[in-house]
């Protein structure tokens, strides 16, 4: 089970796209920190939106304080437009098929789209490679609510100790683990794993180790 957003999609395209609107492009990771932090925030107070609606709040806020004269409706359309558009990560493609040919059955689990999800490994030739593409839409929670990965469990039809989520974030990874999955982080960049969470079963640098 994948996470998508960093984990399968290369998302440092969208800084270009805030640089359309007039916010430094290094403001991408303020940007999608924030979007995490408001949803993950509204699961934990018992509420719910979708990634794109919170995502387009979280911009608005950050082109009121740095971009006051752009039009916002224009310029969260345009950021938002891109999430479609993302190429997947290098190692992907390579990763993907060595898991299918070693017999693996593979989904998506993500809190963005499904739409956007498939969208995305359609361009890359990947959609068909898996299974189901899965979103939090179908429980009203993002993850790492024990709920999501129990939706994805429920579609897969197997036992928590039959499925691996493979994602790049450690928050997943300790969700996931306290869910009862096996774990894989996929280490994309530098830096320590988080002391505080649940380690992962396997670490991996790219994809295309993990089948083996």
């Amino acid at each position: 089970m994948f996470d998508v957003n960093e984990t399968l999609t290369d998302m440092s395209p969208l800084a270009t796209r805030l640089e359309h609107i007039g916010l430094p492009g290094h403001q991408l990771s303020a940007w999608f920190a924030g979007v995490l932090r408001d949803g993950t925030a509204l699961t934990l107070a018992g509420g719910h939106a979708t990634f794109a609606d919170v995502g387009r709040d979280v911009l608005r806020t950050l082109l009121a304080r740095q971009a006051p004269e752009s039009d916002p409706d224009e310029a969260v359309a345009h950021v938002l437009g891109g999430l479609p558009e993302l190429p997947v990560h290098p190692d992907v493609p390579d990763g993907v098929r060595a898991l299918r040919s070693a017999g693996r059955r593979l989904l998506t689990l993500t809190n963005g789209s499904s739409g956007i999800t498939r969208a995305v490994l359609e361009k890359a030739g990947l959609a068909d490679s898996f299974e189901a593409h899965l979103d939090v839409e179908a429980v009203g929670a993002w993850k790492p609510a024990p709920s999501a990965y129990a939706h994805a469990l429920r579609t897969a039809g197997v036992p928590p100790g039959e499925v691996m989520l493979v994602s790049v974030h450690p928050w997943d990874i300790d969700g996931a683990g306290r869910a009862g999955l096996a774990t894989a982080w996929l280490r994309r960049e530098p830096g320590p794993y988080p002391s505080v969470m649940r380690p992962a079963d396997i670490v991996t640098e790219e994809l295309a180790g993990l089948a083996g």
